[in-house]
């Protein structure tokens, strides 16, 4: 291409690359000052080959990228532990109680206000419920449908206010969530009109909010659409639009948001015990660092109690007269290997064969299957049930075709999650369940907020925040702000970004579409982690797992910037590693612990007592303990 310059283009070429040089030595320190110019540069010499400029405008707009992003970096967790333990600051307006979605939420809502905010997680962000949920950002058609069969209008209500939350989720964290398309099979032709029927007032009831409109398939769209779908009695198949998370990832983006805005954020620190003023109104904890076991007590004006399934256990702190109000139901789920379904097509099964819905999704670049529904009692790591493994995936073959052999070796990961179901203690009849969630405000002054799903997690967030402002007499600086404040990592992305990653890194492009869904604009700060791999191409990410996309530098990166504290932190809740397939965590687990020893100086003892707490909690994610001794 060179020799096809004229000697103008090559004097102008060469001028180009030393002006861009001198530009940026000149004024690195100012990476806005590099991009116009560049940008400003490139216009001027627009007659030269595009292919010469390429390249530089992709380093320009990835520099702005990062200088718009990297003015913050996230404390430390030594930092944070080290503000909770300052005995000399004024307290806290709010201490939040749990680290899940809602208790990150209320975080980010109270944060925004102007609030002054504590929030402390005993183990991990998004370790209970929230990184164990369906993965769907909806409404619920299972409520629109009581909402029309019953003429219920509170079911009308919840299904309204969810795809209102639904729009704003995926406003707010586009990197993190998306639409997906889900597809109802018919097998009976007079089901058309009622599945069609459903879908539209599935879609008007969400209005301008709505996503893509639902429509109709033919017999041979529906299984082209869906190859595996079984063919007998087919008839056609109805798709509407729902949304889709990462719901881990997306808990961890609401707590470094908070923190961003200001909250002191701790994860493995545990309450033991809640204080109490002159009058008896709770007005802070002892709490307790799981991890160098240090003791201490924080002030706040009022405690938040938004600890899940483990609601009871903190009213019993405050009075052990209290009645427990959670009925736990514990939901099962399997992920299957990617050929069981379409990279963008998921499946709602409306009618298993004991009533209950099941939902088969693309999640991740593998098959996510479930859900069960069976009470269940409250445990940190909940093991899933061999019975409820097999009724999933004997539902499941229902719809596949012959030809997919429906297999239990197939079962790279299983896990169940705990759905705390609430009881209004204030109610008449106190044995019957809320529908939705529950606030309820303590003889003591402890707000506990419980109930609820992922996707009105804001809209919880907000409602409680309100009523502690009333019942704390707090003094906001403005009013609730989250309809609109973008998660960390979302300003400025696109779905083209991870093209640059791969132009200005090197990097395989299966690791940099995963980087940019999974950090966003934050991708450039990982990137820029040495991780360089000693091979013509990829030259950039070294992958934990062969068949994963998960870097050696996003180990780092989550370590430094989200607070990730153990093997099980990066895992399962920072990388996806253990939930899409336990065998390969625990092939990769040696790798992490070595990258965490080296970033946090852990000692023999520790590294042992690591691989050992992970093992246990890969049990719980579906791998036999035969795997396990293997690998010892």
């Amino acid at each position: 291409m060179w020799r096809q310059l004229s000697r103008s283009q090559k004097i102008i070429s060469l001028t180009t690359a030393t002006a861009g040089f001198v530009y940026y030595m000149k004024e690195k320190k100012t990476p806005e000052n590099v991009y116009k110019r560049t940008i400003k540069l490139q216009e001027q010499t627009s007659d030269l080959p595009s292919l010469l400029m390429t390249k530089n405008k992709a380093f320009a707009e990835a520099l702005q990228e990062q200088h718009d992003h990297d003015f913050w970096t996230v404390p430390s967790r030594e930092e944070m532990i080290k503000k909770l333990k300052n005995e000399s600051q004024e307290p806290y307006d709010l201490l939040i109680v749990g680290g899940g979605a809602t208790g990150a939420g209320i975080s980010v809502d109270a944060a925004t206000r102007g609030l002054k905010v504590a929030m402390v997680e005993r183990d991990d962000f998004a370790s209970g419920t929230s990184s164990r949920s369906t993965k769907l950002v909806h409404g619920g058609v299972r409520y629109l449908q009581k909402a029309i069969m019953e003429l219920d209008y509170e079911q009308y209500a919840l299904v309204c206010e969810a795809l209102h939350e639904r729009k704003i989720f995926l406003d707010i964290a586009p990197h993190l969530s998306d639409q997906l398309p889900i597809m109802l099979p018919v097998y009976k032709w007079w089901q058309i009109p009622y599945y069609w029927a459903g879908c539209k007032l599935y879609d008007v009831f969400a209005g301008r909010e709505a996503l893509e409109s639902s429509y109709f398939l033919t017999r041979s769209k529906a299984l082209e659409a869906f190859p595996m779908l079984k063919k007998d009695e087919l008839v056609g198949a109805l798709v509407y639009y729902d949304g889709q998370h990462n719901d881990a990832r997306m808990n961890v983006a609401l707590a470094m948001t908070a923190i961003c805005y200001g909250a002191t954020v701790a994860n493995h620190c545990e309450v033991i015990n809640l204080t109490k003023d002159e009058e008896g109104n709770v007005n802070g904890a002892t709490l307790r660092d799981n991890i160098s076991g240090d003791e201490w007590t924080v002030k706040a004006k009022g405690v938040i109690n938004a600890t899940g399934p483990f609601t009871d256990s903190l009213r019993k702190m405050d009075d052990a007269k209290n009645l427990d109000i959670v009925a736990p139901s514990a939901g099962v789920h399997i992920i299957l290997p990617n050929y069981y379904s379409p990279r963008n097509m998921g499946l709602l099964d409306p009618a298993t064969s004991d009533g209950r819905v099941i939902f088969f999704l693309p999640w991740q670049g593998n098959t996510i299957a479930g859900t069960t529904d069976s009470p269940t009692e409250v445990t940190q790591n909940p093991m899933p049930k061999e019975d409820e493994i097999n009724w999933i995936l004997d539902e499941v073959s229902h719809y596949l075709s012959p030809d997919v052999k429906v297999r239990r070796s197939d079962v790279l990961a299983a896990w169940s999650g705990i759905r705390p179901l609430v009881r209004d203690p204030n109610a008449k009849n106190t044995e019957s369940l809320v529908r939705n969630h529950m606030i309820n405000v303590s003889e003591n002054k402890l707000i506990t907020i419980a109930g609820g799903k992922w996707t009105t997690y804001r809209a919880m967030a907000e409602e409680t925040v309100d009523k502690a402002i009333e019942v704390f007499n707090l003094n906001p600086k403005q009013k609730c702000q989250t309809e609109h404040v973008q998660l960390i990592g979302s300003k400025g992305y696109n779905n083209t970004m991870f093209i640059r990653l791969v132009q200005e890194h090197g990097m395989d492009t299966e690791v940099a579409q995963h980087l940019a869904r999974s950090y966003g604009n934050r991708a450039w700060n990982v990137s820029s982690i040495d991780d360089a791999t000693s091979m013509t191409w990829p030259k950039y990410g070294k992958r934990i797992s062969h068949n994963y996309p998960y870097i050696e530098a996003e180990v780092r990166y989550v370590i430094r910037q989200e607070l990730a504290a153990t093997a099980v932190d990066v895992l399962a809740r920072r990388t996806r590693l253990a939930f899409l397939n336990a065998e390969a965590a625990l092939r990769a687990l040696p790798k992490v612990i070595q990258i965490m020893t080296e970033e946090l100086e852990w000692d023999e003892a520790r590294q042992k007592e690591e691989f050992k707490q992970a093992s246990i909690f890969l049990t719980s994610m579906g791998l036999s303990e035969d795997k396990i001794k293997k690998s010892e």
